[in-house]
């Protein structure tokens, strides 16, 4: 199948991001796969196998602007167009109270999780703006912690409350150019970085608990029907979560 679509996804080297590179591969996209990582990168590319021939590594570092004006420069040469923007790059911090998270840790936390996906959209907007068919699609991965934090994550919390931020202006400035942006909010898909949950998390009464988790697949299918839909009709905002997982009453 070929959609003639192209995709751009940033972390494509692990986790969310792996999947949804796959996904879109399967699914007949041309994908270019970010990350700061090229080995990692290219083991995705290998894991498409055939659909792999439509797949572009390329190492950048999202939290740098010359890295991210030469990733999208790559991808408007090697493919002409854009028309999906998966922002999913991201850090956890080291769980720390407020008051003794490092301010390394800080900042590393808000350049690649925040900084990065404001780069990679704004850089994103001039491709989409000029192309013909003008338009295209912009999906930022949050999480259930835009909407409630955990313990000891004010780094995160904070940097993926400011996605949706970036979210909703991304949203209005890109509709005179046919733009899209939506953002979908995660829980506890199973990935390497929620392997830890397996053992226990620790939750808000002070307690540590083991987590209930979620296929990541099922993150991939809920990003292919955002992308979808017609630029005329947008998902602003979907949360897919393990069904067990402590959101609802979280707290």
């Amino acid at each position: 199948m070929q959609t003639g679509k192209i995709a751009l996804v940033t972390g494509a080297g692990s986790g969310i991001g792996r999947a949804i590179a796959l996904a879109l591969l399967r699914a007949g996209y041309s994908v270019v796969l970010a990350g700061r990582r090229l080995g990692a990168l290219e083991e995705t590319v290998s894991l498409a196998g055939a659909d792999g021939r439509r797949a572009l590594a390329v190492s950048a570092d999202v939290s740098d602007p010359v890295s991210v004006k030469a990733l999208f420069a790559q991808t408007r040469t090697h493919f002409g167009r854009l028309d999906l923007l998966f922002n999913n790059a991201g850090v956890f911090a080291p769980p720390a109270s407020l008051e003794e998270l490092g301010f390394e840790q800080w900042q590393a936390a808000v350049s690649i999780n925040l900084t990065g996906a404001f780069l990679c959209t704004q850089e994103a907007f001039k491709i989409m703006k000029a192309q013909q068919p003008r338009g295209g699609r912009i999906i930022n991965n949050g999480s259930i912690a835009a909407h409630a934090p955990r313990p000891c994550s004010v780094a995160y919390t904070a940097t993926k409350h400011a996605i949706t931020g970036l979210t909703k202006s991304a949203s209005l400035d890109g509709r005179p150019y046919d733009i899209a942006c939506g953002q979908i909010d995660i829980g506890n898909a199973s990935t390497d970085m929620t392997a830890r949950m397996e053992q226990g998390i620790l939750q808000a009464n002070g307690s540590v608990q083991v987590e209930p988790t979620m296929a990541v697949e099922h993150v991939a299918n809920a990003v292919l029907y955002m992308d979808s839909l017609p630029l005329d009709a947008n998902v602003q905002f979907m949360t897919v979560m393990a069904t067990k997982m402590p959101f609802i009453g979280r707290g």
